[in-house]
């Protein structure tokens, strides 16, 4: 396998091999329309030049603010052709989170690419003051800036073309080392911090997936890249890895033209996150219900035969390979078409995957492999073999990935992949990489096949279906000012929003028995609609506070307070989740019904 110096470097060697050959795909007048792999390399070259005339010199950080689109992964790499290192920014980041990430890494311009998106990053340049350009990809819609200068992406490119063309020069300087990009972590109670990548971690990470799925006959690939690019897992997985192997990557108009930009685009690999196989599964399992009949009959036949497969190979009698080799054409097939036709795997990773949905979509003949990384390990550390599956497992360790168990239990990953720290945070990164090994604060052990199960976390974080990272204290704290709420625990692990168990407050309680003249019995006033209103008042008024992916949803009231006697307390009075989840699993899952 070919080895570069740098992505960058990678990027114009597989642009001037495959010339003319489709590379990006963007909606544009209700189709899909290519950029070549030739046209990019022209853009990129241009736009770098652009920036060297903006003042943009080796180091120099510039964030990158854009939904998914053509313009997202030139800019990148536009940005570390001029030598510079790019800072992504999601597109839900607020003027607050604009301004932290501004600062904390001295972004020296940005890039922008709606109006929308302008209308929060102009005040926090403007506030934040450092920011010397802002490139916009559309219109904002300013006639002036009272900050930095405003400039169009067509003249910055325009401009660009004009300057003489030394970015080759530029290119053959940037080494494994240097680095590339530096993502700034969601957080979990604190301020994000800044993890600094290099070329040699995310090259790594690239060379680990192509070992992991060359057995697929790597050809034409086609990628439909829908999940953020500020996020590090598509941001490896759905931006590098295709150039990296030569693939196609098409724009998906928003997970809810998802469906139909499958069909457009028949995309042949899929990186997703556990959120979106569960929205998935819902979607197809809703969709055979209400169809019932012969079709519903014939779906559980192949759901049924399929899982057999899968849980004891070569188990099928003679009957049930005809049947199976029936359904296969009957329902797998059309399974598949609904995905475009040409899918050979797809890929969860970001967040920890229900083995039943993994092994619901493998037995409708649809490859699904569960993989684990961080965005400090660029991001993939393991992933499954198309050879072996084991959907409780995240896999094996990438090539040349070192993985060991700590005497605790923790993970510990060793290899290129690994970054180069926290940006300007040299405390935090001495607490997560010790002795070269980074310490990924989940816990596990790895089995005979060398697959790696993770069993728990060191650290008290909720990972959410969807990939986002929350800290429970922080959303317990809220609930427990509320004079409704004495203690509280939310849960959601693996889940698509948070659910709590909440103890009522005695003091509420003996309040609203008094001016409702009920009995402050707390067995008999948990079921009392009207005081479960209150605590629902209560809860909403937190939520207000909170952002999307912290609210609470649904709660259940429950009588026994935690404490130190009965061992749902440590005698630092910290909860003890595990012991908690054991004694109410049952209505914590009863909470999320049908979701």
């Amino acid at each position: 396998m070919k080895s570069w110096t740098s992505l960058i470097a990678m990027f114009f060697e597989q642009a001037e091999t495959l010339g003319d050959k489709p590379f990006l795909w963007a909606k544009k007048d209700g189709a899909y329309q290519s950029t070549s792999w030739r046209e990019s390399a022209e853009i990129v070259s241009a736009l770098a030049r652009g920036l060297k005339t903006l003042g943009i010199n080796e180091g120099d950080r510039v964030l990158l603010c854009s939904e998914n689109r053509p313009e997202w992964p030139l800019a990148h790499l536009a940005i570390m052709a001029a030598g510079g290192i790019t800072v992504p920014a999601y597109t839900t980041n607020t003027v607050s989170d604009h301004s932290h990430i501004l600062s904390n890494s001295g972004a020296k311009g940005a890039i922008v690419s709606t109006k929308e998106l302008g209308g929060r990053l102009v005040p926090a340049a403007t506030q934040t003051g450092g920011v010397n350009f802002i490139i916009s990809i559309d219109d904002l819609g300013l006639s002036q800036s009272p900050g930095p200068d405003i400039h169009n992406w067509s003249s910055i490119v325009e401009k660009g073309q004009a300057e003489p063309d030394t970015i080759a020069d530029y290119v053959a300087n940037v080494s494994r080392e240097d680095t590339a990009v530096v993502i700034y972590t969601s957080g979990t109670g604190g301020a994000p911090k800044g993890v600094m990548l290099p070329h040699r971690a995310i090259m790594h990470n690239c060379r680990g997936a192509y070992d992991a799925i060359q057995e697929l006959s790597l050809d034409d690939e086609v990628f439909l890249s829908f999940l953020p690019l500020s996020h590090s897992y598509e941001y490896t997985a759905g931006q590098f890895f295709p150039i990296f192997i030569g693939a196609q990557i098409y724009y998906a108009e928003g997970i809810e033209h998802l469906s139909k930009n499958m069909a457009e685009a028949k995309p042949t690999i899929m990186t997703a996150v556990p959120r979106l196989y569960e929205l998935m599964y819902g979607r197809i399992a809703k969709g055979v219900k209400a169809a019932g009949g012969l079709k519903e009959t014939l779906f559980s036949k192949a759901v049924e035969l399929g899982t057999k497969k899968y849980e004891n190979p070569g188990s099928l009698s003679f009957g049930e390979k005809i049947t199976d080799a029936i359904v296969d054409k009957l329902v797998r097939n059309k399974v598949r078409g609904n995905f475009g036709g040409r899918l050979k795997v797809m890929v969860s990773g970001g967040a920890p995957l229900n083995p039943d949905i993994g092994i619901y979509f493998t037995a409708l003949g649809l490859k699904l492999l569960q993989g684990y990384g961080q965005t400090e390990s660029a991001p993939v550390i393991s992933v499954n073999r198309l050879n072996l599956v084991k959907m409780e497992t995240v896999g094996p360790p990438l090539f040349e990935t070192e993985v060991k168990i700590a005497a605790d239990g923790e993970i510990l990953v060793r290899g290129d992949l690994l970054m180069q720290g926290y940006w300007q945070n040299e405390e935090a990164t001495n607490e997560v990489i010790k002795d070269g090994w980074l310490h990924t604060g989940d816990v596990g052990h790895i089995d005979n096949d060398n697959y790696i199960q993770i069993t728990d976390r060191k650290k008290d974080i909720i990972v959410n279906s969807g990939g986002d990272n929350l800290s429970p204290q922080r959303v317990e704290g809220f609930l427990t000012l509320e004079p409704e709420i004495a203690q509280a625990m939310v849960y959601g692990d693996k889940r698509p929003h948070l659910v709590a168990l909440i103890v009522p407050n005695d003091e509420f309680v003996e309040e609203w028995a008094k001016e409702t003249g009920n009995s402050a019995n707390l067995a008999n006033v948990i079921g009392n609609d009207d005081f479960r209103k209150h605590i629902s008042e209560a809860l909403d008024r937190v939520n207000e506070h909170l952002s999307v992916i912290e609210r609470v949803r649904r709660f259940e009231l429950i009588e026994e307070e935690f404490s130190v006697d009965n061992e749902m307390m440590t005698p630092t009075l910290k909860l003890r989740r595990h012991i908690i989840n054991e004694k109410y699993g049952d209505q914590l899952a009863a909470l999320y019904g049908s979701d």
